[in-house]
């Protein structure tokens, strides 16, 4: 993809194959057979859905930023260096609406909403209080339950109870739907987790709980919070665990489509824990402070896994057409590369005309304070 020097992290605007990174990535899906016989069925469709999906939440937050370098917003909570913990998981569900499964997203998993079906002027919008979001200018924190999606609030972890909440009403309903969200490593110490991991394992319920590991809990580093080995975790709750690699989109695929399979078919909850690294600040605002928590080297080795990067390198090491239309005799990785090149300028395209849209809706006029208080009811 594109890198942007005035957007990007030094490590991804910089980015080069690294050898080692790309072995990585293939490792992990030779290192089950499960794993294995799961890329093996994906189709060339797929694998360039789950790229397109990628690329989305990049741009998505590279747009942002964007609009916060130029005074647009003056902040924004992006995920970048994560997006395959979200994008990976959220494709193994059942995007239908109202009638399909749900998910419960933190801010900094806004490439579930996109994934679920929000429009993207709507996710542009919520950082500019447009009336014409669900939301009606009152909170970034987006979400609209007639796409399957419960908005977040600023409590990382209450919304725990909530998507258990969700998955207790599909089972008793006898609905076969499924609740899927996400917690960070700092987040998982809160008591509305615990509760909610606990009576959706006794209950066995049709949820996916990720661990979104990405190594800092705001401005602490996981060492600093004594978080211990979240790959047990789940044993403690009586439940199925895995452990992913959140910077591979495939790993996070594979072992979410078998957790949801797990959950429909009645075998309850699965705890994910996606091993993964936040490569800005909490925020734009702090995200110098944010590499002084780590070493440079940290920051580098992370860098190399860059979730996009190593993907684009895995598709084209496949050695297949990825696009049609290759004639024999030609470059076959020139062919491909063009083939992703022209995915990135589709989507780059498509955040354009969003991101001009929502700047028009607000120069059209924001919201009517005449309707401040409707929808509040305490």
């Amino acid at each position: 993809m594109k890198r942007y020097k005035a957007y990007d992290p030094p490590e991804y605007w910089k980015w080069v194959r690294d050898e080692g990174a790309v072995e990585q990535f293939k490792g992990r899906l030779a290192s089950s057979e499960a794993l294995s016989s799961g890329v093996r069925g994906l189709s060339t469709g797929e694998l360039l859905g789950l790229y397109r999906s990628l690329l989305r939440a990049r741009l998505h937050d590279v747009y942002l930023k964007r609009w916060v370098k130029n005074g647009v917003i003056t902040k924004a909570w992006l995920a970048t260096g994560e997006e395959a913990v979200t994008v990976g998981s959220v494709r193994a569900l059942r995007r239908q609406g109202r009638e399909g499964d749900v998910v419960g997203p933190m801010i900094r998993n806004a490439a579930a909403c996109i994934e679920m079906g929000l429009p993207l002027v709507e996710m542009f919008g919520s950082y500019l209080a447009l009336n014409e979001t669900v939301c009606r200018g009152r909170d970034l924190h987006i979400g609209d339950l007639r796409h399957g999606v419960v908005a977040p609030i600023s409590h990382v972890g209450s919304l725990m109870p909530v998507m258990v909440g969700c998955a207790l009403a599909f089972k008793m309903r006898r609905e076969d739907r499924v609740a899927m969200t996400w917690v960070g490593d700092g987040s998982s110490k809160t008591g509305e987790f615990h509760e909610g991991a606990n009576f959706a394992a006794a209950n066995k319920l049709p949820i996916v709980i990720f661990i979104q590991n990405n190594q800092v809990a705001l401005g602490t580093r996981t060492d600093l919070h004594n978080v211990g080995d979240f790959s047990v975790w789940a044993d403690a709750y009586g439940m199925h665990g895995e452990v992913v690699d959140g910077n591979n989109v495939l790993d996070v695929f594979l072992t979410s489509q078998r957790a949801v399979e797990r959950a429909r078919a009645g075998q309850g909850p699965t705890l994910i824990v996606a091993e993964t690294f936040r490569m800005g600040g909490h925020a734009t605002h702090d995200e110098r402070e944010a590499r002084d928590l780590f070493a440079p080297e940290v920051f580098e080795a992370w860098g190399k896994r860059d979730p996009i990067g190593v993907f684009e390198e895995y598709l084209l090491d496949l050695g297949v057409d990825l696009a049609g239309g290759f004639e024999l005799g030609g470059d076959l990785e020139a062919h491909n590369r063009a083939a992703l090149e022209a995915i990135d300028a589709e989507v780059t395209e498509e955040m354009e005309r969003a991101g001009e849209a929502a700047l028009a809706l607000r120069a059209a006029g924001g919201p009517d304070p005449a309707d401040l208080l409707d929808g509040v009811y305490a």
